[in-house]
């Protein structure tokens, strides 16, 4: 299994990234685990945008689906003709929040977006997808990926959780949020500090740790310093980053 880190910037897009958006690809099989603001054309770097067999969306800020509405335009006016139906995956009301995000009034873009209520286990190809609900304001999942033995498992948006760490129990790579840096005064139950993301990937016994949904007014060198404090072996996200898995 590969991952390829699309966008890392959290809540907006920062000077150098995109904002959340993952490709992971295991024998034949491309998903997107979310595809923020900016992040559809960093994707076609990347891989053939119309070769997705799924996109799994961890919740509804725009930083995390936004470039949907893009993406349904490149499926439909392709120049050689409509492009075929992509599954996405996300909670309950993603059909009507993308219509609504799009413009389209009354319709609907179902004829390139195949909308489905994202549930706790499903599949994609040769992908098999788990997700369990976090601490966010509106409804956020946690994503974890397996195939072939291995697993990915992505925080998405979270606060403090305490069933994230046994969620992501013995993942190969923990790929989780650090919005938030400790001496801050940060709301409650909105996002993890580094140090809280560190902690939780070492009580999964996460072999490693990408720290993700790095917000662009903060340092990352005091992210990654907070975070190595914890768990020396962190490292933080970065657009084209590669991660075999």
């Amino acid at each position: 299994m590969r991952l390829t880190v699309i966008g890392c910037a959290g809540s907006f897009p920062g000077p150098r990234s995109p904002a959340s958006c993952y490709l992971v690809e295991h024998d034949g099989t491309r998903i997107v685990l979310d595809m923020g603001n900016g992040s559809l054309g960093a994707l076609q770097a990347h891989t053939d945008i119309y070769g997705l067999d799924g996109v799994v969306l961890s919740h509804l800020h725009v930083d995390h689906f936004i470039d949907l509405a893009s993406y349904y335009v490149a499926l439909k006016y392709r120049p050689d003709g409509p492009a075929r139906r992509v599954p996405v995956f996300g909670p309950v009301g993603t059909a009507q929040r993308l219509a609504a995000a799009y413009g389209q009034g009354g319709s609907d873009m179902s004829g390139q977006l195949d909308v489905r209520t994202v549930t706790d286990t499903f599949q994609i190809g040769s992908l098999r997808i788990t997700t369990q609900v976090v601490c966010h304001p509106v409804e956020a999942r946690a994503i974890r990926v397996s195939a072939g033995g291995r697993v990915l498992t992505y925080s998405g948006d979270t606060g403090p959780h305490p069933g994230l760490a046994e969620f992501a129990q013995g993942s190969d790579v923990a790929l989780f949020e650090a919005s938030f840096l400790t001496d801050a005064a940060n709301p409650a139950d909105l996002h993890l500090t580094a140090a809280e993301a560190a902690a939780a990937s070492a009580s999964a016994g996460a072999d490693r740790v990408v720290l993700t949904h790095l917000v662009p007014w903060n340092s990352p060198e005091a992210t990654l310093a907070e975070a190595r404090g914890v768990r020396a072996d962190a490292v933080l996200a970065a657009p084209g980053m590669v991660v075999d898995i």
